[in-house]
């Protein structure tokens, strides 16, 4: 009987010695970080787009469009007015269906609507907007206080974007290179004023074990 109990107190101590040491590996730790130091983080976790991707290509691609002699033409001709712009949709033509297009959009819009050259004409407000003024026009709301249909201001450009991803892999390394594409375009001649590209690429090995 009594080596029963040792035998059964010798696998309880070896359960919960074994319990501790799992607890340890599992443990987790998190903390806020700047942006360099997540995108330099990201790189060691995944090869896939990250905020850093999203922040240099914008980047890149205001300070192309900025330089662009024939963008410099139009700007000219504007004088000192605000140039009003319309950002389509950016379409995903990569084979990642998670990629952040979305971001991208945004981190365009903000970059956009932060500038003192630019002024944002915003296509997704358009529907409710025309909504909103039929209701004040259609005898709901005081003719002195209703807003008038036909005062919307219409774009100067129109910006285009695709971003593009081709991958080539061999022996567990693998080269992503993304492309990323603007194109902006005279709303009132369809004549394209400029275009931008911006590569991004990205190295990766995978060794034959998970571990």
């Amino acid at each position: 009987m009594k080596k029963y109990n040792r035998a059964l107190f010798a696998i309880a101590l070896t359960s919960t010695l074994l319990l501790g040491l799992l607890s340890g590996c599992a443990s987790f730790k998190a903390e806020r970080v700047d942006d360099k130091t997540a995108d330099d983080r990201a790189m060691k976790v995944t090869d896939k787009w990250v905020n850093g991707d999203t922040i240099l290509v914008i980047d890149g691609t205001i300070k192309k469009i900025y330089e662009h002699a024939r963008f410099k033409s139009f700007q000219s001709k504007k004088k000192k007015e605000n140039i009003k712009v319309f950002v389509a949709e950016i379409q995903n033509n990569t084979s990642e269906a998670y990629f952040p297009i979305k971001d991208l959009e945004d981190a365009l819009l903000e970059k956009l609507s932060n500038s003192e050259t630019f002024l944002l004409i915003d296509a997704s407000a358009r529907e409710k907007l025309l909504k909103e003024l039929q209701y004040q026009n259609d005898g709901s709301v005081d003719p002195a206080q209703s807003k008038k249909i036909g005062k919307q201001a219409g774009a100067d450009l129109m910006i285009m974007a695709t971003v593009n991803m081709k991958p080539e892999t061999r022996d567990g390394k693998t080269v992503k290179s993304y492309s990323v594409n603007f194109r902006l375009t005279d709303v009132e001649t369809a004549e394209e004023v400029c275009r931008t590209r911006e590569v991004i690429n990205k190295y990766s090995e995978q060794s034959g074990s998970s571990w």
